[in-house]
């Protein structure tokens, strides 16, 4: 059983909500993020999501951007998000891990390369902002007979009909967009949240995790209270630049606000 179906089965069974913190791979160096990954687990991370860096990354807001910016400077690739996870799978076997970015870089280092160089570091997954159901017919068998899981995301904006082709076609979670927007631009609302997973729920059997718009273990509760799970990034990035300056102490402040969701969450 791929690492991210078996992680949801165990939260299910124990009736806790799935904690899934985002980090943009080699900011604000690519010696930090495999000790950074390691504390988000420590705090109660159940999937971790590894951000790709990429010049234009359409859906995230400027935080997430100039996470990438910095990144990109230091001379990050695709290639080294795979040493990443390989180094992380040495001390950390269970905890899954997703790779989250965008096409281009995919698609210069070809498919079948990408799928395989994934699966041999221990990915699990892959979500690719710019690739749409209808787009993944070549990728996703693919990425499937690796196994892989091919995730994809809703929008508040999705039509019934085209979240229903979206959910025939995902596996490993659901990822709901919880507002019109890109990272970090606004606070979520739980009501309306629910709102729009009521149907999905009919749609699919996926686990259905909330991203854009948790900022604090309240945010996080609420929206735990009407999801499976949620994505927390620019809230985590933000701090990462935060202490940039002085690395060593980026990760105990990535614990500490991690953990209040957790706990907020478990509560």
């Amino acid at each position: 059983m791929n690492r991210i179906d078996q992680r949801f089965a165990e939260l299910k069974a124990q009736g806790r909500k799935a904690l899934i913190p985002y980090l943009t791979a080699g900011d604000p160096g690519p010696e930090h993020t495999v000790g950074f990954m390691h504390a988000l687990v420590e705090a109660g991370a159940d999937v971790i999501e590894l951000g790709v860096p990429f010049s234009d990354p359409m859906a995230d807001g400027p935080v997430i951007q100039k996470a990438c910016e910095r990144a990109l400077a230091k001379g990050v690739r695709l290639s080294h998000l795979f040493e990443m996870v390989a180094e992380f799978r040495r001390q950390d076997a269970t905890t899954p891990v997703v790779l989250m970015g965008y096409l281009n870089p995919i698609e210069r280092l070809g498919y079948a390369a990408f799928a395989d160089a994934a699966a041999e570091a221990g990915v699990d997954g892959v979500l690719i902002v710019d690739m749409p159901p209808e787009e993944a017919e070549e990728l996703g068998p693919i990425l499937k007979a690796r196994g892989l899981a091919m995730i994809f995301l809703v929008a508040p904006t999705t039509s019934e009909a085209r979240a229903a082709t979206i959910c025939a076609h995902g596996e490993g979670y659901l990822y709901y967009v919880s507002l019109k927007g890109v990272t970090g631009s606004a606070n979520v609302d739980a009501g309306d949240v629910a709102s729009h997973l009521a149907p999905l729920r009919g749609l699919t059997d996926l686990p259905l995790c909330v991203g854009f718009g948790i900022r604090d273990g309240a945010s996080a509760a609420a929206v735990g209270g009407v999801s499976d799970g949620v994505i927390v990034g620019s809230a985590l990035v933000s701090r990462i630049a935060e202490g940039a300056a002085a690395p060593e102490g980026i990760a105990p402040v990535l614990k500490k606000v991690l953990g209040e969701m957790r706990q907020a969450l478990d509560a």
